[in-house]
């Protein structure tokens, strides 16, 4: 049993490192405090070039935000149907929502827990064949883990139908050492408060073409024509970053290789931890690619003896927060009466998944905390 409950372990919080108040302190001095600036435009080039292979880019106030944009520049509108893993946070598909469009929801593989590609394919193509082809597929790429790209990205060549990414949990992911995001004709990423680096809270979009990241540019300023005057003549939105965030973000770009290497060495010594346990196993790590382990995921099966809630309770009298796994979609009320295909994987992972404390910031007995207290919620 642990004794000291007094500084409470958070499942992910931010972590500083010695250039952001710098940038922040630069926007102050300089006056530069709104959606224009030095350091919006230096976080964005920055980006582009450290992670995005050169494609340009569009800092926003949300990963949602970026959803929403990326949607619309793929022409989804009303009566649409777009297709989405059912295994995801809600952000990821409320975009769909907005446009007036229809979510269509898949299972996830086990491989991976990212979207199942046999199956989208098996709904892809049925859907095709009928003539009623959804309008865009979104792969999401799960707690820092890429999905199976190759077969996705075939699909849609093979079909037309574009495909979005959302990278909003897997910032330094690669995919074959490739940055994902970088893959479908449209990629959005999330620097959200518990996110691996942040901007306490903001996203990015990022486009094959160009064109389209200069029209999300647009939109997300009012859809403000140039001139003087306040001329509109298509819908905007409020979704430009601030010139003070993005001073965040650019001292968080330089310490992104450090943080993925703390997130992943956090996940392995909890494994290694619980290694003489039964039943309590690290989320799979995919041979395709490198898994940030952006939060340290577990499941747990019978011979664990104790579920997922009971191990959450237990860890949350010991001053320790931990949460399940996201609730799949199709399981969500507000999502009652969509279409869904499978949900036994993604209900299961649900079901025993569990995510521990994995800010990079975890000191070695702080996590020793969580450890004992896991061990400890176990029944004999």
């Amino acid at each position: 049993m642990t004794t000291d409950h007094a500084t409470r372990i958070y499942l992910s919080v931010p972590h500083m490192g010695t250039l952001e108040q710098r940038y922040v302190a630069e926007a102050f001095e300089t006056n530069w405090l709104s959606s224009v600036g030095p350091n919006l435009d230096a976080f964005e080039r920055d980006f582009s070039r450290d992670l995005l292979g050169g494609r340009t880019s569009v800092a926003l106030t949300s990963g949602t935000a970026g959803m929403h944009l990326g949607l619309r520049l793929l022409g989804v509108g009303p009566g649409d149907e777009v297709v989405s893993p059912t295994l995801t946070f809600i952000g990821s598909v409320n975009p769909i929502r907005y446009l007036g469009a229809a979510p269509v929801f898949i299972d996830s593989d086990r491989e991976s827990w990212n979207i199942d590609p046999a199956l989208l394919r098996e709904v892809v193509l049925r859907k095709v064949r009928a003539g009623k082809p959804p309008k865009a597929i979104i792969v999401v790429h799960l707690y820092g883990q890429s999905a199976d790209l190759d077969p996705i990205l075939e699909l849609g060549r093979e079909t037309g139908i574009p495909i979005l990414e959302d990278a909003a949990e897997a910032v330094g992911t690669t995919y074959k050492g490739k940055q994902v995001g970088t893959f479908g004709e449209v990629g959005v990423f999330s620097f959200n408060g518990n996110k691996i680096i942040t901007t306490t809270g903001g996203g990015l979009l990022t486009a094959a073409d160009p064109a389209r990241v200069e029209k999300a540019r647009y939109w997300s300023t009012q859809a403000r024509e140039p001139g003087p005057a306040y001329h509109h003549v298509e819908l905007g939105y409020n979704y430009r970053l601030s010139n003070v965030l993005a001073g965040i973000g650019r001292g968080q770009l330089t310490v992104l290789a450090d943080r993925v290497a703390a997130r992943r060495r956090i996940a392995f010594r909890y494994r290694d931890a619980f290694v003489d346990l039964p039943g309590i196993e690290l989320m799979a790590q995919a041979a395709y690619g490198l898994h940030t382990n952006w939060l340290s995921v577990f499941t747990l099966g019978e011979a664990f003896g104790a579920t997922r809630d009971e191990v959450i309770a237990r860890l949350s009298a010991e001053n320790i927060e931990a949460r399940p796994v996201w609730k799949p979609m199709h399981l969500q009320p507000f999502n009652a009466g969509c279409e869904n295909h499978g949900g036994a994987v993604a209900e299961d992972f649900f079901r025993r998944g569990i995510c521990l404390p994995s800010s990079s910031s975890l000191t070695d007995a702080q996590q020793d905390r969580v450890i004992a207290a896991v061990r400890s919620a176990r029944r004999a």
